[in-house]
């Protein structure tokens, strides 16, 4: 009898009703200043017109491009609109086409199959905690912000000719970046030296990520460490794998930068992003042309992008 007074006494407290949280965060968002209305407004405007202005108006300023014969030169009211000549002319009757998306091709199978796995291989050594494992981590990620003069230092002392570090070491007279035999194997190397970086960082995230009650339950079931990655470590980090594969696929489209320093992208250095950048910027000046060339490469950066939406997507709704 006498817990009945108690047990009363817990019933008349009413329980905290679920439109208070509701009511206050609304009184909130009612309470925002006009100071704080306008900085939320050019936080969302900014990015946007950022995006619009610096991807999406030229973006499709170049799909339409693509499709006139304009050399930047005259009033725009000008230009001659000539449909599908330019990809005729990019397929059939320019020579460096054929040779541009076979080394590009090579590049992205270099860094798919070499790069990729190696930097895949070091994120899972990183990961055990070795010692002066922060060491290690910022030495293969430094080649990733390193700036594009100082990497081409770098390769020149190994591969220069007179003085380079290989045809010092091995007595030999070979030009790497001169002979069209073996200078895209030479940049190969000095690209998959930054790229291994990259996919390292990102394959140690995604392992960070991997709850450790998996690799417990794989060891008491008696799998040993390499099954246990390849068959429960490595499919839950599918998410991270179609980035890894997205990023590896634009990093081979996009190759420039070292080609371009090197020998403007000829001589056996031919690349898809050379030729926009020659037809473009270069004397020709054929901008209708060289947009065609930029086009193409959209075409395939956005088959691989959309493949990484719909799996992001998908997994979000599960």
């Amino acid at each position: 009898m006498s817990d009945l007074p108690l047990i009363q006494a817990d019933r008349a407290v009413p329980p905290p009703a679920a439109t208070t949280t509701t009511g206050g965060r609304g009184r909130r968002l009612r309470l925002l200043s006009r100071t704080d209305r306008v900085v939320i407004t050019l936080m969302v405007l900014v990015p946007l017109l950022l995006v619009t202005g610096l991807i999406w108006l030229p973006a499709v300023a170049t799909v339409l491009l693509s499709g006139t014969n304009w050399d930047g030169i005259g009033p725009i009211g000008e230009i001659e609109w000539v449909g599908a000549k330019n990809y005729d002319d990019v397929v059939n009757i320019y020579p460096p086409f054929v040779p541009a998306v076979q080394n590009n091709l090579l590049w992205l199978a270099a860094l798919f199959v070499v790069a990729t796995p190696f930097g895949m291989f070091l994120a899972v050594l990183l990961d055990k905690e070795l010692r002066g494992s922060r060491f290690y981590q910022t030495a293969l990620y430094l080649p990733v912000v390193l700036s594009l003069a100082l990497i081409g230092f770098v390769w020149q002392l190994i591969y220069s000719r007179d003085q380079g570090l290989l045809n010092g070491v091995f007595g030999g007279d070979t030009d790497w970046y001169g002979d069209p035999n073996v200078n895209i194997w030479a940049v190969l190397v000095a690209a998959g030296w930054r790229h291994v970086g990259y996919i390292m960082l990102l394959y140690l995230a995604g392992l960070k990520g991997v709850d450790p009650s998996l690799r417990e339950a794989a060891a008491v079931d008696g799998s040993s460490e390499t099954s246990t990655f390849f068959r429960v470590v490595f499919p839950v980090m599918r998410p991270i794998n179609i980035i890894v594969l997205v990023v590896t696929v634009i990093e081979s489209l996009r190759a420039f930068d070292l080609v371009w320093v090197i020998n403007k992208g000829r001589n056996g250095l031919e690349l898809i992003s050379a030729l926009v950048t020659q037809n473009v910027v270069g004397e020709a000046s054929r901008i209708g042309f060289g947009s065609a060339l930029a086009t193409i490469m959209l075409m395939v950066s956005l088959v691989f992008i959309t493949i990484y939406l719909w799996t992001v997507m998908r997994e979000d709704k599960r």
